[in-house]
């Protein structure tokens, strides 16, 4: 029997390392979500225009309601498109 000191794999055993996700707005204090600025809401657009969801984002369950929001308002204003060929 080998011990456990003894067992050698030919390739390492990959151990993953997530980074933590955090909420950005909750971390700087952010409150107010603008929908007047579509610099900052197009962080959070795709290319095809559509949202990012809270597993890529990090962001929390309230503050991504607000993005939602704020978005949805921007469209309908005309400061961001709602299908859009590579926004970025």
């Amino acid at each position: 029997m080998a011990n456990q000191s003894e067992i050698r794999y030919l390739t390492p055993i990959s151990v993953e390392v997530r980074k933590e996700k955090y909420c950005r707005f909750q971390r700087s204090g952010i409150k107010h979500i603008d929908y007047k600025d579509p610099d900052f809401l197009i962080k959070f657009i795709n290319e095809q225009g559509k949202l990012l969801p809270r597993r890529l984002t990090g962001t929390s369950l309230k503050f991504q309601r607000k993005i939602g929001t704020a978005v949805k308002r921007a469209r309908h204003l005309a400061i961001l498109p709602y299908q859009a060929d590579l926004l970025k």
